[in-house]
């Protein structure tokens, strides 16, 4: 036995997960839009809608190219190799009891669970990106990505649908979970390395700004949402803490609020997802003409959703990944006093 495979089981023994070595498996369709799905079904998917119907577990990673290029002929080589290989690893390399982590760019928090059945084509959810599934047994706890190590989360942040989560960030995912926090001694998985280097720099570099906007507390968050709406083109004013009377900033053509549109925006940084409460008491509030901006770097429950489609006043919701890709394409725009908060430098590579 190694002394990587003695620390693995030490760290699984601590977090009473057992002595059998099992694998972690990132699986993060449509960019992680299906996280409610996947957790509301019991289930993790992955789309390729044209190439499901007619893939079948056991088939070589060849055969499924093959299939691909037959399904989709415009298709460029690369891109038939690269989603074959995906499909292959989801319906014959994942094995029943490997554990299975799902992410939400919207609430920053991880799903876990583990694979409690064979692969299934499901042709009633081929619509919604969900065409192949594996059923799952999701933990009833999240793991929130501020409680993570920058190791674990640098380790996370592959764009691919499908990879394989190295053992010190499994780690420290299963002691999260269980409640007993494990510290990761970090190395680095060699299937994990990426041919290219820059492959997904942009999803990193968005995810690590994402940790320098949470790391802000709630005056400088509001200042910062307050600095990209100024990049927008409105002027803001920015209510004093403690008196916001359901505002915390309003944004307008002409900073008093008498031109249209008059944006209130309430300003929300803290763990968990806002209710429909929190929105319905925002809404109570608002004049006919008033439009609404509600940012929640938790994020928002689906019935929060449901209620600002429903509301009678137009409102915009924001969690804190609409407010760094906000921030990123006024960045330029944006004053002195707003870089400061989020300080950032651009880098160009090959297209």
């Amino acid at each position: 036995m190694t002394k990587k495979d003695a620390l693995c089981i030490v760290a699984r023994r601590s977090i009473g997960y057992g002595d059998v070595m099992s694998t972690m498996w990132m699986i993060r369709a449509d960019g992680g839009d299906l996280y409610d799905d996947f957790r509301e079904r019991s289930i993790a998917a992955i789309g390729w809608q044209q190439l499901a119907p007619h893939a079948k577990v056991g088939m070589t990673r060849k055969e499924l190219t093959v299939l691909y290029q037959k399904v989709d002929p415009a298709a460029k080589v690369k891109t038939a190799i690269s989603g074959a290989s995906q499909v292959w690893r989801f319906m014959n390399e994942i094995k029943v009891d490997d554990w299975v982590v799902t992410y939400s760019p919207a609430n920053r928090t991880y799903l876990i669970g583990k694979v409690t059945g064979e692969c299934q084509f499901r042709p009633e959810l081929a619509d919604f990106g969900m065409a192949l599934v594996r059923p799952v047994a999701w933990k009833e706890k999240e793991v929130e990505r501020d409680s993570l190590s920058d190791p674990t989360k640098n380790s996370l942040g592959s764009t691919l649908t499908i990879f394989v989560v190295a053992d010190f960030a499994m780690h420290e995912l299963l002691g999260e979970v269980a409640g007993k926090p494990v510290t990761p001694a970090p190395e680095v998985l060699e299937e994990q390395a990426e041919a290219d280097p820059l492959a997904g720099l942009e999803s990193l570099a968005v995810e690590r700004i994402k940790d320098v906007v949470n790391s802000l507390d709630w005056a400088e968050m509001q200042e910062l949402v307050a600095g990209i709406l100024r990049a927008m083109g409105y002027k803001t004013q920015v209510s004093p803490a403690g008196s916001d009377r359901g505002k915390d900033i309003i944004a307008s053509p002409d900073g008093f609020g008498f031109e249209h549109p008059r944006i209130i925006v309430e300003v929300k940084h803290r763990k968990g997802q806002m209710g429909t409460d929190k929105i319905r008491s925002f809404l109570g509030g608002r004049h006919p003409d008033d439009r609404g901006l509600y940012v929640s770097t938790g994020g928002f429950s689906k019935e929060a959703y449901y209620e600002a489609d429903r509301a009678s006043v137009p409102l915009t919701l924001w969690t804190s990944d609409h407010v760094v890709r906000a921030l990123l394409d006024h960045y330029e725009a944006t004053d002195a006093a707003t870089k400061r908060l989020v300080p950032l430098k651009k880098t160009y590579v090959p297209a």
